[in-house]
């Protein structure tokens, strides 16, 4: 159990403890559903859809409407705090993850994801935007798949 885990659904220390966790999105102000928010998302690593996470805040007796999880998970993911990515299905999916550049692998079929950090996809990206006087980049490489537990059960 990490140390912002909480027994209690609606424990205040908890929730305080994650908003101290949250990094400040600028213009947005912290609040308790963006704490909880937050907190359920470092509970794993894995990516979840909104409405996943929405379902795990009200099993733990959160009450915050899907609007308002669509709202934050996309103002986090704005500021730079959570991953987002498109997956097979077409779903928005989130994750924490961790704070330098990095591009993801996806199992097509479990969704396992796997953070690696490519330096020829770097080079490649600098290469082709200086081709077409392109600066000041940013890019996101998502590389879909079938994982080795997925093929090993065909």
């Amino acid at each position: 159990m990490s140390s912002t885990e909480t027994t209690a659904p609606n424990d205040v220390t908890d929730v305080e403890d994650s908003a101290a966790r949250v990094r400040p999105v600028t213009g947005v102000r912290s609040t308790r559903q963006r704490a909880a928010i937050a907190d359920a998302l470092s509970d794993g690593d894995d990516f979840r859809s909104a409405q996943e996470l929405h379902e795990q805040l009200k099993a733990r007796g959160e009450s915050i409407g899907l609007t308002t999880v669509y709202r934050n998970l996309q103002a986090l993911s704005q500021a730079g705090q959570i991953d987002a990515l498109w997956d097979g299905t077409g779903e928005m999916r989130y994750r924490n993850c961790s704070s330098v550049h990095h591009h993801h692998l996806v199992c097509r079929v479990c969704g396992t994801t796997v953070e690696v950090q490519a330096e020829p996809v770097e080079r490649w990206a600098a290469a082709i935007a200086a081709e077409h006087g392109f600066s000041e980049i940013h890019h996101t490489v998502e590389v879909f798949g079938v994982c080795a537990g997925c093929r090993a059960t065909d």
